[in-house]
């Protein structure tokens, strides 16, 4: 049976996601922006939190785990790269560790760039990936540590996972992202659809995460900086994948 998945918004623009295995109990949270809400998810749904699953150091991703880990006792996940600056783990992970919730076993994906310790949990018989910060939603994270090439090599392991995969990514920035998308890609009729999707959500108030990775390929420049449109859309034609995809988020920086 597959975990069930729930989107949970923290702070202005975060977003906590909460993985549930019926069969066992056991809950993992993916993230910790804001303990409150959280909290107040597993007592509405009756679930008792197991683990808490941490992406990377940034405050606006673990500053609630002190506060959820005394109020539930779970067991803090985090890379043992990063060790020294997260919240005091009690598993310290690597690329290839593996997390299991009930039957199910994720696997740990190192995707730095936005971060050197970034990493992403891959939770394939669900078709679930949590990308936070690196893969997002028509966009990608700012490179505060890491390089152009790193980012480029991070995404291109994202965007070789099965295209049905649910992209569970750390904020609501997709409209935004949308904007930028199509002043390099005006005339793509996907991204013209998802940015009516997309506004009509946000109206509502509805999240736009998660997102798919099919849907993510047909729209998110920084997934198509190998194709020759978007070599002509950035006046690169001849220069290789990874520095294309340096000029698209150095545009987006600048945006």
């Amino acid at each position: 049976m597959a975990l069930e998945l729930v989107t949970i918004p923290c702070l202005t623009d975060n977003y906590a996601f909460l993985l549930h295995d019926a069969a066992s109990g056991q809950t993992a949270v993916v993230d910790v922006p804001d303990a409150p809400p959280i909290l107040n998810e597993l007592k509405t749904r009756g679930w008792k939190l197991t683990d808490i699953l941490i992406t990377h150091h940034h405050s606006d991703h673990i500053q609630g785990v002190y506060a959820l880990r005394a109020a539930t006792g779970a067991k803090v996940w985090g890379a043992a790269a990063d060790a020294h600056r997260l919240p005091a783990l009690d598993v310290k992970l690597d690329e290839g560790s593996t997390v299991t919730i009930g039957a199910e076993t994720g696997t740990v994906i190192d995707v730095p760039g936005h971060t050197i310790g970034h990493i992403a949990f891959h939770f394939p018989e669900s078709g679930l990936a949590f990308t936070a910060d690196s893969l997002m939603a028509c966009g990608c994270g700012r490179l505060f540590e890491g390089t152009g090439a790193q980012m480029w090599q991070t995404l291109s392991r994202l965007a070789a996972l099965p295209p049905e995969t649910v992209i569970c990514s750390g904020h609501e920035y997709t409209a935004s992202n949308i904007r930028f998308a199509l002043s390099l890609e005006p005339d793509n009729p996907m991204l013209i659809s998802r940015n009516r999707r997309v506004a009509a959500a946000r109206e509502r108030g509805v999240p736009t995460v998660p997102s798919t990775l099919s849907e993510e390929l047909a729209t998110n420049p920084f997934l198509r900086a190998s194709l020759p449109q978007m070599k002509v859309a950035v006046g690169l034609t001849d220069a290789g994948d990874a520095a294309v995809f340096s000029e698209i988020r150095a545009r987006k920086d600048r945006f």
